[in-house]
């Protein structure tokens, strides 16, 4: 298997550091707000990957942290602090709301059949963890205090920006985004382990600490918990791709300075989904939840398959209208499941079989390519093979795609025959459609209750929209 390392810029042949063993950190969520479906693409292709590494017989164990503290809404150390953000906005303590958007990031990742790590830990269970190892980074020479607060010296190590290309004028104040002055570090660079300083009155959260009562810096978290669950060598980190500087730049900096050795082998960066407008963040505005498509009737399923028909490396650009076609695109599918599966007498034809797994495997050992894996799926329904090889086959895909074709297809061949539909219904089911993919979702509601009145109901599903008499 072939995956691209961002750290070498290069597909590399993934051999993990102890045969037949994988370790897996995911960066997690900041728990402030629900996540949006652009925080969530970057989840399900991790899920991908955990998947097919343990379809293909690896043993994983897969971390993945809560941010509940120490997350600014600055990178380099400045603005508000994201959960008492999310606590103000709420009029809650930030441990409610690290509750209520815990639970509503895992009930999100349910929805989309992503798998929850093995290993969950937020941060705050781990200040111990913390202050350990940025003690020893103080003992070492790496880490220094000024004006109260515990920052890493980036000017310690032979090359800090490991995923780009940086230059030291690239951080000069206004020069790049959400780059800005603290006027107490010794190198612009340099990023705060441990603030005893708050520049926040109200604070909620603040430990005891060698250094003074204080809270970690965002950065050291991940670090942290990865070496706590996973150990000194790691073999696979996962983000979005937006965390590769200065996150993950910092991450290597503080484990491989406190390990004295090499730490992660292989970083897999998801890109962005973006909109017309540009890439979909809570701050620009643009703040799409798995809830809110549910709420105008999508399946998340076909979200999921929406992610799966890009490239992880490609940016993925967001529209009703796109999804709308992965809808009708998915549908279509498990209608020619449905009818390939209706009959599966006989024996497995294996020549066909193992020519058609072998396309899907060759796939998504080329860097995941989930795009050509869903083609692999067409390929066996056009297979010139029986019902029961189509089946074994398409189950076997799921277990990595995870998109629930058997188990919708089944639903569906369970299904009664309808009657046709009068012209009037099809033609007022065709201005909805139109409406929705126009998002005037008032006509479409309007459109609904025409159908209603003429007798006749309107069902979402997970196989779309169902009309029928009533």
């Amino acid at each position: 298997m072939k995956l691209y390392n961002s750290l070498s810029h290069e597909k590399e042949e993934f051999v993990p550091n102890t045969p037949g063993k994988v370790s897996m950190y995911t960066c997690g969520p900041t728990v402030y707000h629900f996540a949006h479906i652009g925080n969530l693409r970057t989840y399900i292709m991790e899920d991908i990957l955990d998947r097919y590494l343990r379809y293909v017989g690896y043993d994983v164990k897969r971390v993945m942290n809560i941010t509940d503290v120490g997350h600014l809404t600055g990178d380099s150390d400045e603005g508000e602090d994201k959960m008492l953000k999310g606590a103000k906005r709420e009029h809650k303590s930030v441990m409610e709301i690290a509750k209520l958007y815990t639970d509503a990031f895992f009930t999100d990742c349910k929805s989309l059949n992503i798998r929850r790590p093995d290993v969950v830990e937020p941060a705050t269970a781990c200040i111990g963890q913390f202050i350990k190892v940025i003690k020893k980074l103080m003992d070492t020479g790496y880490a220094y205090e000024a004006g109260g607060n515990i920052y890493f010296d980036t000017s310690k190590l032979e090359n800090y920006y490991v995923f780009h290309n940086f230059e030291e004028e690239d951080l000069q104040d206004g020069v790049r985004e959400g780059v800005e002055k603290d006027h107490n570090k010794r190198n612009k660079a340099d990023f705060v382990l441990w603030f005893t300083k708050s520049k926040f009155d109200d604070q909620e959260l603040k430990w005891n600490s060698p250094w003074g009562v204080g809270y970690p810096g965002w950065h050291i978290e991940c670090s942290c918990i990865s070496m706590k669950h996973l150990g000194e060598y790691l073999d696979i980190h996962c983000g979005g791709i937006d965390n590769a500087f200065p996150h993950h730049t910092n991450e290597i900096a503080q484990s491989e300075a406190y390990l004295g050795h090499k730490w992660c082998n292989y970083w897999f960066h998801v890109h962005h989904l973006n909109t017309n407008s540009g890439k979909m963040s809570k701050s620009s505005g643009e703040f799409l939840t798995v809830s809110l498509l549910e709420e105008k009737g999508y399946d998340p399923i076909v979200y999921r398959f929406f992610c799966l028909q890009s490239h992880y490396r490609k940016s993925l650009v967001f529209s009703y209208e796109n999804l709308d076609n992965a809808a009708v695109a998915y549908n279509k599918m498990i209608a020619r499941i449905a009818a390939a599966v209706k009959d599966t007498s006989g024996e497995i034809d294996k020549a066909a079989y193992d020519k058609l797994m072998g396309s899907f495997k060759d796939a998504l050992d080329n860097d995941l390519n989930t795009a050509l894996a869903i083609t692999a799926v067409y390929d066996v329904l056009s297979a010139d093979t029986n019902g029961k090889t189509k089946a074994a086959l398409i189950s076997e895909f799921d277990k990595v795609l995870s998109l629930n074709l058997i188990k919708n297809a089944e639903k569906l061949n369970a299904e009664p025959e309808t009657e046709e539909l009068p012209q009037e219904i099809l033609d007022l089911a065709e201005q909805r459609k139109a409406a929705r993919k126009e998002k005037n979702f008032a006509l479409a509601d309007e459109l609904r209750d025409k159908i209603t009145a003429l007798g006749y109901a309107v069902e979402e599903t997970r196989q779309g929209t169902k009309i029928y008499k009533k």
